[in-house]
């Protein structure tokens, strides 16, 4: 296996600083930790959990989730045994996911809860098997092929693992969409390609392991695994991940992360909870935030410590940005009256390109396993219990 891959590097994390804190993320309300050493630990469980499965080398494991840990973890296993991982977009409208999904019909699948799991078992034509995060609301749920995670850490053994044996030039990720006229498009990204513009980035933003990341973005962007996937295993910083989507606002501010990675419509958004909070126009706490925001270089300096800290320093604290040294802009720029607001708080975003080379997928990839557990076998168990 050469360095150029995903599992090399967080290996080579797990053993320069083992007791490290790798992964946080935010569940009910207490941020739960996990060091670089306890994450192989998990890699190898989820790895020979995978394999024992039938998981095997040019598989594809499909990610139906919001950010969190347990689709990078599985991820991460997919590609230590060869593997790729495909994110689908979270946000995408149901039709468009289970047309998508009818048509590549995957075998592998690592869905969040209860509604990724529906998803899934209703566009299959053979029982996948479905690993998910959130159990509530499937207590129920009798169809073969369902997995809890918690279950497979617990469980698998992951002391007689092989090697990862990823190459640099396999496939790490694999994204599908549908185009304008319902055809399905297919990007690849290699181990090699994410890592080289990782280390582009840690490079040029001088990134270290001090970094404090928000991963609240979805996965199926792919410029979020170049920018902050591949710097976070190159350069051994901590990602953090929200409780949920929802939550990402206030666990931001509680975090004050020093690297954001977001799009246009992320800072367009932010930019709107800023202003919400503004003093109304007219009043002289108003007319005091504006002159501290337009300033001139000439200003002398305590005035403009005093404007910081009364004006700026808050309004930053806002979005949770008060320590945030990295602000990234991740495909399509800003607009320019947005982009000099940020600047005006001292938060000078950088755009980073998000070229994607989508090409026409004629032939949609077909599960190559066939589960022990099928529908059909666990419609004839259900019906012999009835009869």
């Amino acid at each position: 296996m050469t360095a150029d891959t995903l599992p090399f590097w967080l290996n080579y994390q797990a053993s320069e600083q083992p007791v490290k804190v790798a992964l946080r993320h935010k569940q009910r309300g207490i941020w739960q930790e996990k060091r670089w050493l306890e994450l192989r630990h998990d890699i190898a469980s989820l790895v020979s959990a995978l394999q024992a499965k039938g998981f095997a080398r040019g598989d594809t494991l499909y990610l139906l989730s919001d950010p969190r840990p347990e689709a990078l973890l599985l991820a991460i296993a997919a590609h230590w045994l060869g593997g790729s991982a495909t994110p689908l977009d979270p946000n995408a409208g149901e039709a468009d996911t289970l047309s998508l999904l009818a048509r590549l019909q995957p075998a592998f699948i690592f869905a969040e809860g209860q509604c990724q799991v529906d998803l899934a078992l209703k566009s299959a034509l053979k029982p996948p098997l479905i690993i998910y995060a959130d159990a509530r609301g499937l207590s129920g749920y009798r169809q073969g092929g369902l997995q809890p995670y918690a279950q497979w850490l617990g469980a698998a053994n992951a002391g007689s693992i092989s090697p990862p044996i990823a190459q640099a030039h396999d496939d790490a990720f694999v994204f599908f969409r549908l185009d304008p006229h319902g055809q399905v498009e297919r990007l690849n990204l290699t181990h090699h390609q994410l890592l080289n513009q990782g280390r582009e980035l840690v490079k040029q933003e001088r990134l270290t392991s001090q970094e404090e990341a928000l991963a609240a973005r979805a996965f199926a962007a792919s410029g979020h695994l170049r920018y902050l996937l591949a710097p976070w295993l190159l350069a051994g910083f901590t990602l953090n991940f929200p409780e949920n989507i929802n939550t990402r606002d206030i666990d931001r501010r509680e975090l004050g992360p020093t690297l954001v990675a977001g799009t246009s419509q992320t800072y367009q958004r932010l930019e709107a909870l800023i202003y919400a909070r503004l003093p109304l126009p007219g009043t002289v706490r108003r007319a005091f935030l504006d002159w501290s925001l337009t300033a001139p270089a000439q200003t002398k300096p305590w005035y403009k410590l005093f404007a910081y800290w009364l004006t700026i320093r808050p309004l930053r604290d806002v979005i949770g940005f008060s320590r945030t040294r990295v602000p990234l802009l991740v495909g399509e720029v800003l607009p320019e009256p947005s982009a000099a607001f940020f600047a005006a708080l001292g938060i000078r975003v950088r755009n980073w390109p998000d070229a994607c080379d989508w090409q026409p997928s004629p032939n949609s990839p077909k599960p190559k396993h066939v589960l022990q557990d099928s529908y059909l076998d666990d419609s004839l168990t259900q019906l012999g219990a009835q009869a």
